[in-house]
């Protein structure tokens, strides 16, 4: 798949339309789409624990990077508070604040087109996410069930799969690829 930045997301595997009619060979490439989508998704929420961010961003497709890092601020959010309450969560907001610098240093360094739509696109998401946590700092969030931190829109990686989350409200992730706008 390449979007219309030129970023490319490689098929899992090839589809072949040779000898087949175009509604059975598109709907193939509509579900390699969406299983490759899922796969890159996948490998960008395990390797953001292997490297730092600011390298973790440069190496997966600009959808990946947004997703899987609202992956990991949504676990991350949730771990503070299970762990250690409202304390736990100002200790977080103070470290995305130090992520937030870490990223506003890196968007100043020499990087390829691409990497510059995706740590901006980064960037103002993170900017978001710190707002939200310092919204639960002033309201002293000790409860993952409180409003303040469900009526947010959480990524979880559950049952193997990407889910949305906000309220009580529970959707699979589409895995349609977006490209990196």
């Amino acid at each position: 798949m390449i979007s219309a930045e030129a970023e490319q997301v490689d098929f899992v595997k090839k589809i072949d339309p040779k000898d087949r009619n175009v509604e059975y060979w598109m709907g193939d490439v509509e579900k390699m789409m969406t299983t490759s989508v899922r796969h890159v998704l996948l490998h960008s929420v395990e390797d953001y624990t292997e490297r730092p961010r600011t390298e973790w961003v440069k190496n997966h497709p600009g959808m990946c990077v947004l997703n899987g890092s609202q992956v990991h601020w949504t676990s991350d959010v949730d771990l503070a508070i299970r762990e250690r309450g409202a304390p736990g969560v100002k200790d977080y907001f103070d470290f995305l604040e130090k992520q937030l610098t870490d990223s506003v240093v890196l968007v100043r360094q020499k990087l390829s087109k691409q990497e510059k739509i995706t740590l901006n696109a980064l960037i103002v998401i993170d900017v978001h996410a710190k707002d939200v946590v310092g919204k639960l700092v002033s309201e002293e969030v000790d409860d993952v069930g409180a409003f303040e931190w469900i009526s947010q829109l959480r990524y979880y990686w559950e049952e193997d799969d990407c889910y949305v989350k906000c309220v009580q409200t529970r959707f699979p992730y589409g895995y349609e690829y977006l490209g990196n706008s």
